[in-house]
């Protein structure tokens, strides 16, 4: 990486610790590494890295309502994380919270369990399946304080997905594109039968003009009937 490149970044990623910033490239060249023999991403110059996976998986925590809501939370499970975002890039900056990344595809976990060994972050657990079957299980269904996800399904489908995960009072948040508000209005049905209730919509922009981020905000408000989530695969079939 060019030297003026990395100083950007380096500023960019400022209130990162120089262990962070190390850690975070090491998880870069792991990313690179293993993505040449395993589909983690289609992003993989440098500068697109940073600021498309991992800047964007810390914009959770610069608005205030976003960063609150992250905070006060101290066990977060992070639904089909993929290459380990967002979920993964924040255990590695914020380690007195306990991560839990579930993702359906064993090859995808077999690299963050890499990546989680050699920096030694033993406050993240790593589960493998479906979240319809996840949500139904004893231990982690309403055990969560907060759910994140990016980039998994409509909110329609991902209500489904997520708010079964989450306790009476905890929260969902979502990291959103433009459709943000037409997928609200679709997920109108699903929250109420859920339990959730629509709590914000935050949005940020990335820097050089690399889009904008929508963070919708759901907040538990009373339990999830049994019968959700439905099986693995309904819900993306025939959304609530």
């Amino acid at each position: 990486m060019p030297m003026d490149e990395y100083h950007d970044l380096r500023v960019a990623f400022s209130g990162l610790t120089d262990a962070q910033w190390l850690n975070l490239h090491r998880y870069y060249e792991l990313l690179v590494e293993w993505n040449a023999h395993m589909n983690l991403t289609a992003i993989t110059e440098p500068v697109e890295v940073y600021m498309k996976h991992f800047y964007d998986s810390l914009l959770i925590l610069q608005a205030e309502d976003t960063r609150q809501v992250f905070e006060a939370a101290q066990h977060v499970v992070d639904v089909g994380t993929g290459a380990g975002f967002p979920g993964l890039v924040l255990a590695m900056v914020v380690q007195d919270k306990q991560f839990v990344l579930v993702d359906a595809l064993t090859k995808r976990l077999k690299f963050l369990e890499a990546v989680c060994t050699e920096l030694g972050l033993d406050h993240v657990e790593l589960v493998h399946g479906r979240a319809e079957d996840i949500g139904q299980r004893s231990g982690f269904r309403e055990s969560f304080d907060l759910v994140v996800s990016r980039a998994v399904a409509r909110l329609s489908v991902l209500a489904e997905l997520t708010l079964p995960l989450v306790r009476v009072g905890g929260w969902v948040i979502s990291y959103k594109g433009p459709s943000a508000s037409e997928e609200l209005s679709e997920a109108q049905t699903a929250l109420a039968r859920l339990g959730g209730k629509e709590a914000f919509a935050r949005s940020l922009e990335l820097p050089g003009n690399r889009g904008m981020r929508v963070f919708v905000g759901l907040s538990k408000v009373s339990r999830t009937p049994k019968q959700y989530p439905r099986k693995a695969g309904t819900p993306q079939k025939n959304p609530l």
